[in-house]
């Protein structure tokens, strides 16, 4: 194994979507905690995330190893759709973002600006009328904007407000990359035999059994009571979601899956904070160093301490 997992092949997609709490920079700490066997043979039977997000994790996996079957879940509606345009119909979208982003690079700043919202208000507005069931043109355009707001939005945040509509304002970047056509195809390659559905967690037991590489990646809990970023889908996910996570966890490793778990460490902030040593507790915690790069204040980046927690030894 390589001491970093993103040296070993520049071919690896990178999530298609700026991700606040994305794993790019823990996947050190996560793979060299896989399961023994798997470290060993190369071979994973059966993966399932629950909270893909950007998708970094089954990104490197995917191109590192041999996934035999892999299902790929998230709650957030826009983001599954990307998903299945990347999956189904990349070429498609990779023109349409050609177009995009040959046009709003020709602008200047302050029509940037105009360019910025005039495509959030579209998006926000088409809310109701996008049919989120059954895959069609519409679904190519949608995801395209979706990924221009991402990339040109401040602090490349993914943020709904209770409406489900996407409120990040707009970001001064002088030379953005709207259309990543390598890494678009890239992705397209790795998602052509994956399973993805939009539902909670809790669905995914039904694909969950003895041996299952299992590996969650919820919603981080807020460092401190001024940090309340949760806004991945309109109903964010607050401590009783995480309370009821933890039951899942337990419920999961009573069927004998192979369960790592990754969420932020309240000793952070204050040391007498044991919210996930009491919810976890037997099972495997470990406190990792990460970087916290998404925050808009500068002075709260940098390195603090991540947990990893599995239900296995290795």
């Amino acid at each position: 194994m390589s001491n970093n997992p993103l040296t070993k092949d520049s071919k690896i997609p990178r999530p298609f979507l700026k991700w606040a709490g994305g794993k790019r920079q823990l996947l050190f700490e996560l793979e060299k905690r896989l399961p023994h066997s798997i470290l060993e043979s190369g071979i994973i039977d059966r993966y399932v995330e629950p909270f893909v997000g950007g998708g970094a994790m089954f990104f490197y996996l995917e191109n590192n190893y041999q996934v035999k079957k892999s299902i790929l879940m998230d709650v957030n509606v826009e983001l599954i759709m990307t998903y299945r345009v990347i999956q189904n119909d990349s070429k498609h979208l990779i023109s349409i973002l050609k177009d995009i982003e040959d046009k709003h690079l020709q602008k200047s700043e302050e029509d940037r600006k105009k360019n910025y919202y005039s495509i959030r208000d579209e998006f926000n507005t088409q809310l109701d009328e996008i049919d989120y069931l059954h895959y069609d043109h519409d679904w190519i355009q949608r995801a395209a904007h979706l990924i221009f707001l991402n990339k040109t939005c401040f602090n490349g945040l993914f943020r709904l407000n209770s409406k489900g509509e996407f409120n990040v304002p707009f970001g001064r970047y002088q030379n953005p990359t709207i259309c990543d056509e390598p890494n678009l195809k890239s992705a397209h390659d790795s998602l052509k035999k994956t399973e993805l559905l939009c539902t909670d967690f809790t669905q995914s037991q039904q694909f969950i059994d003895e041996g299952t590489l299992v590996y969650l990646d919820p919603p981080y809990r807020p460092l401190n009571n001024t940090s309340h970023f949760t806004g991945y889908s309109r109903d964010g996910f607050t401590d009783d979601d995480q309370k009821k996570l933890a039951e899942f966890y337990k419920k999961m490793d009573k069927k004998g899956a192979q369960l790592i778990l990754s969420n932020s460490d309240p000793k952070n902030h204050d040391q007498k904070d044991d919210f996930f040593d009491k919810l976890y507790y037997g099972y495997n915690i470990e406190r990792v160093p990460a970087k916290r790069n998404i925050n808009s204040k500068t002075s709260r980046r940098g390195e603090i301490k991540e947990l990893i927690i599995r239900n296995y030894s290795y």
